[in-house]
């Protein structure tokens, strides 16, 4: 096709409002654009004259699949502030809690909002009848996923035991013991995702790009870490700012970010990118099974090594699990006393680094607010990806460019806001 007039409107099984605009004329690409129009949400103001104790309920809110990260990240920032280390217990529990968070929103995604492209269908009602034995299987390792973190959390959706310093209730033994074996149990169930998604052929683009993510000497980093760009190396989170540059854009009402270059990545492919070597062997052979090779530059990728990660977290919890047992977990109180002061509290999220910074007055009040969402920091890369696989494949039938370029946006499993539905795409021909 050498010139497009296609209008797309009401792409589902992407999280969020927004347009894709594209003008292809003569077999070139006239303008393309990612529009977000979602409305501000004003979390950042929402929390100024709030005591630092107050902040993390708030903002945990930002998002429903990402709450307990948002809940992390903000008492990370406050501790900083505060000049306070928890314990390891608490740490241990916090990771533990990250853990589960990763599986059961890469379960929801890999299973139920990209797989029915593979098949043809519009949504995962069309698979039940030739696939209702995957899609149960989806189910059930979320709701194991699930159940974690209502144990850890208190509950699985905006976690109300996390608190700054410590956990207000720590699970019981026999509980925690319980969940172990419920863990252990379902590893046929990881073993048969990999298998089925295996079977699925992923679209074929490269594009090399800037990649960013946490990075620890010791861990896959997801709780904690240094910010490693692919091109830039290292910088400690108190100096987000000089890797993450946001700027405004007048067609997205979300900003854009870029570093190094004009674009980056944030997510699960960038972590496999930046910090393969400390994943667990098992999460290596996953990888190595499914076609995974380090590095990645196929954006389409970002959902294997989402199945990667379900892989190492699902090991990892069962190992912070055996610590927390063997270590006799017993309930912690803190006494903090509050400053003036500021903190920078960095967390991987499902779909890349999180960042929050919390300024606090003498009497604990928060006076200010900044916090970088990861899909906003994978905006102007979409873009950027869209922009180069266009070209590539304007030799397709107009449907197959359609669903190319759907599935390319939702590999990146956006989270435009917090609503139901994603994308208007226009191909513009005048």
């Amino acid at each position: 096709m050498h010139d497009l007039d296609i209008n797309i409107e009401h792409i589902t099984r992407v999280e969020g409002h927004g347009n894709i605009v594209i003008d292809v004329k003569n077999g070139k690409v006239k303008e393309l654009r990612l529009d977000i129009i979602e409305s501000p949400r004003f979390f950042e103001a929402m929390v100024r004259g709030r005591t630092y104790k107050e902040a993390a309920h708030i903002t945990s809110r930002i998002c429903g699949i990402c709450a307990v990260t948002h809940t992390t990240t903000s008492i990370k920032a406050i501790e900083v502030a505060l000049g306070f280390m928890p314990s390891q217990q608490t740490i241990k529990l916090r990771k533990l809690l990250l853990n589960a968070e990763f599986i059961q929103s890469h379960i929801l995604h890999i299973y139920f909002l990209t797989a029915p492209d593979f098949f043809g269908v519009q949504s995962i009602f069309g698979m039940v009848k030739d696939n209702k034995e995957s899609i149960v299987r989806g189910m059930r390792l979320k709701a194991l996923a699930n159940d974690l973190c209502a144990l850890v959390g208190g509950r699985h959706v905006h976690p109300i035991t996390l608190n700054v310093g410590c956990f207000s209730k720590i699970p019981e033994r026999k509980n925690l013991e319980r969940l172990r074996e419920r863990i252990e149990d379902s590893r046929g169930d990881i073993e048969d995702t990999v298998k089925f998604f295996k079977s699925l052929k992923t679209p074929e683009f490269e594009r090399e790009t800037e990649y960013i993510s946490l990075t620890h000497p010791d861990e896959y980093a997801l709780y904690d870490g240094n910010i490693k760009s692919s091109d830039n190396g290292e910088v400690n989170p108190s100096e987000y700012l000089k890797r993450v540059k946001e700027y405004i854009v007048t067609h997205s009402t979300a900003k854009h970010a870029k570093s190094r270059r004009d674009s980056y990545m944030v997510g699960s492919l960038a972590r496999f990118n930046n910090n393969y070597e400390r994943l667990h062997p098992k999460a290596k052979e996953v990888a190595k099974e499914m076609g995974l090779k380090h590095p990645c530059y196929n954006p389409y990728m970002n959902n294997v090594a989402q199945i990667v990660e379900i892989s190492h977290c699902y090991e990892d919890s069962i190992r912070l699990i055996d610590e927390l047992l063997s270590d006799n977990l017993k309930e912690e109180t803190v006494g903090l006393v509050p400053k003036a002061a500021s903190g920078v509290g960095t967390t991987e999220a499902p779909r890349g680094t999180l960042y929050h910074e919390h300024e606090l007055d003498d009497n604990g009040k928060i006076t200010y607010g900044n916090f970088i969402i990861p899909t906003a920091q994978n905006l102007a890369n979409i873009e950027n990806d869209l922009k180069a696989f266009v070209p590539e494949i304007l030799s397709k039938q107009r449907d197959e460019i359609i669903l190319d370029i759907e599935m390319l946006v939702r590999a990146y499993d956006p989270c435009i806001s917090c609503a139901t539905h994603l994308m208007k795409v226009d191909f513009v021909n005048e």
